[in-house]
C-alpha cells in the first residue's frame, strides 16, 4: 500500500474539476498516471492523456496497478467494480458519504480478487520525493519531505499538521497512508502500521487517531511492542481514555499536542 514513482495510476473521474486540479499536481509531483477514466468522454484526450470508457477499458491498453476514484457517493460503487475487475492492485476511495451496502459490496469484491482498497473518505497516499495518490499536498515541502518516519492519519487535515511538524522538528517522511475517516474501511491502522513494519526504510511510525470506533486498540493489543521505535499515536476505544490505556499497555508513547511530535521521535531513535 505504499507507493511507489514506478506505480501506473488510473484516474477514475479525470475530468472533473478535482479530478483535473489533483492529477495535473500528480503528474508534475512525478505521480504516473496513465489515462483517466469518464464514459462519456471516452476516445479524447484529457491532459495528455487517454481517457476511457471504463478501467476494464483501460487495462487493455497496458494496464494499471492503482486506481484513484475522483467520483460521487452514488456512482462510486460503480466505478470501484470496474476497477476491481480490470485488475487494480490498489484502489483509492478517496470519495466520502458513499451508502454502506455499497462500502461493503466493494469491499468484498476486492477481498475476493487481492485488491488493496485505501478509504472510503481517504484524503490518499504519498511516498514524499517520488510520488502522490490523492489529494494531500505533497508538493509543499513544509508538509511532505523524504524521510523515515511513517504517518497513519484517518483525517487528512490533521495527518498533514502531523507532517508539517515532523518536518519542522528535522524528520522527513518514509510515507504517508491516509487509512480514512469512514466506519467501514478497506484498510484498518494495524493494516498500515504492518505495512510500516515491513518497510526497511521506516524507522518509526506516527499514528493519528480519533475519538470513536476501535481502531486505535487493535492496532495495539496486549503484550505486543512494536519492532521499530515505536508508534506515537493522537487520539482515542470510542473513548480517549480507553485509547490511551490500550495503546500504553502495549509501549505507545502517547503524546498530549501535535507539536510535541519531532522531540518524542528525536528521543525516540536517539538523535
Amino acid at each position: 500500500m505504499i507507493v511507489r514513482a514506478a506505480d501506473r495510476v488510473l484516474v477514475q473521474g479525470i475530468t472533473g474539476r478535482q479530478g483535473t486540479f489533483w492529477s495535473e499536481q500528480m503528474i508534475a509531483y512525478g505521480t504516473r498516471i496513465v489515462g483517466g477514466v469518464n464514459p462519456k468522454k471516452a476516445g479524447t484526450v484529457h491532459l495528455g492523456l487517454p481517457v476511457y470508457a471504463s478501467a476494464v477499458e483501460a487495462a487493455k491498453d497496458g494496464g494499471f496497478e492503482v486506481a484513484v476514484m475522483f467520483v460521487p457517493p452514488m456512482a462510486a460503487r460503480a466505478a470501484a467494480l470496474d476497477a476491481i475487475e480490470a485488475g487494480a492492485k490498489l484502489l483509492v476511495v478517496l470519495t466520502e458519504h458513499i451508502p454502506a451496502q455499497d462500502v461493503m459490496e466493494l469491499i468484498a469484491a476486492a477481498a475476493a480478487t487481492g485488491t488493496r482498497v485505501i478509504g472510503p473518505n481517504t484524503a490518499g497516499l504519498v511516498t514524499p520525493g517520488e510520488c502522490f495518490v490523492g489529494i494531500m499536498p505533497a508538493f509543499n515541502a513544509n508538509v511532505h519531505r523524504p524521510g523515515r518516519i511513517g504517518v497513519i492519519s484517518r483525517s487528512g487535515s490533521l495527518g498533514a499538521l502531523i507532517c508539517l511538524n515532523l518536518v519542522r522538528a528535522g524528520f522527513g517522511q518514509s510515507a504517508y497512508i491516509g487509512v480514512g475517516g469512514d466506519a467501514i474501511l478497506g484498510t484498518t491502522t494495524r493494516d498500515a502500521l504492518q505495512a510500516f513494519e515491513d518497510d526497511a526504510g521506516t524507522d518509526g511510525v506516527m499514528m493519528v487517531g480519533e475519538i470513536g470506533g476501535t481502531a486505535e486498540e487493535d492496532a495495539a493489543p496486549e503484550g505486543r511492542k512494536m519492532g521499530h521505535a515505536g508508534a506515537i499515536v493522537m487520539g482515542d476505544k470510542g473513548t480517549y481514555r480507553s485509547k490511551r490505556a490500550a495503546l500504553e499497555r502495549a509501549g505507545v508513547p502517547v503524546l498530549e499536542s501535535p507539536s510535541d511530535a519531532g522531540q518524542a521521535f528525536a528521543a525516540a531513535l536517539g538523535t
